[in-house]
């Protein structure tokens, strides 16, 4: 029996996606803040307030117009989220150099957050799949695809529009399917679950 791969719905990427578009908008947000009170500051340079501005404006853009853009087209997604991370490391960096140390901690944890999110967002693809092999189950995950050992699953029940994953740890995973099993697709899983499960 060969490995089998199927595209599925997975629920933790479909929400990181969702909300891929608000976390933009809140960096944006912040941007825009600290542009706003670094223009209001004394020793304002007005090329960084500047360039504070114009990533700001670019991202609430690219928010507002291009909503679809980000989900169509990951790799601007990743380049905006690299943007937002430089941008908040460089400005936790600038706030402790002027002395003001909680804002540049909190920028800088921004920035690791980001940087977990962009580490996320990677492993995106246009399509997750749930593949089933002779050692076991690859299952879509976040930050990275979890395998099931056949050892871990104590059943695996196979429907034309989803299958449902019962782990040994009582671990209930549901995926919903992207198009409908074919006839011989259902066969061949049930052929992996009668040999590695003893069972259909």
């Amino acid at each position: 029996m060969d490995s089998i791969s199927l595209p599925v719905v997975a629920p933790t990427f479909e929400r990181l996606k969702r909300n891929g578009v608000w976390l933009h908008t809140l960096a944006g947000i912040l941007i825009l803040a600290h542009a706003i009170s670094h223009f209001r500051s004394e020793n304002a340079h007005t090329l960084y307030f500047w360039c504070l501005l114009i990533i700001s404006l670019d991202i609430f853009l690219l928010v507002i117009a291009g909503r679809d853009l980000l989900r169509q087209l990951p790799r601007v997604n990743l380049f905006f989220r690299l943007v937002e991370i430089v941008f908040f490391l460089g400005i936790g960096i600038l706030m402790i150099i002027e002395g003001n140390e909680l804002t540049g901690i909190v920028h800088f944890l921004l920035s690791i957050g980001y940087g977990y999110l962009f580490y996320c967002e990677k492993a995106l693809r246009q399509t997750e799949t749930l593949s089933f092999h002779h050692t076991g189950i690859t299952i879509p995950a976040l930050p990275e695809s979890r395998f099931l050992y056949w050892t871990h699953v104590n059943k695996v029940s196979a429907h034309y529009d989803g299958i449902h994953i019962h782990t040994a740890e009582q671990q209930d995973l549901r995926f919903d399917l992207r198009r409908k099993l074919e006839f011989y697709e259902m066969e061949r899983i049930n052929d992996f679950c009668r040999h590695y499960l003893g069972k259909s």
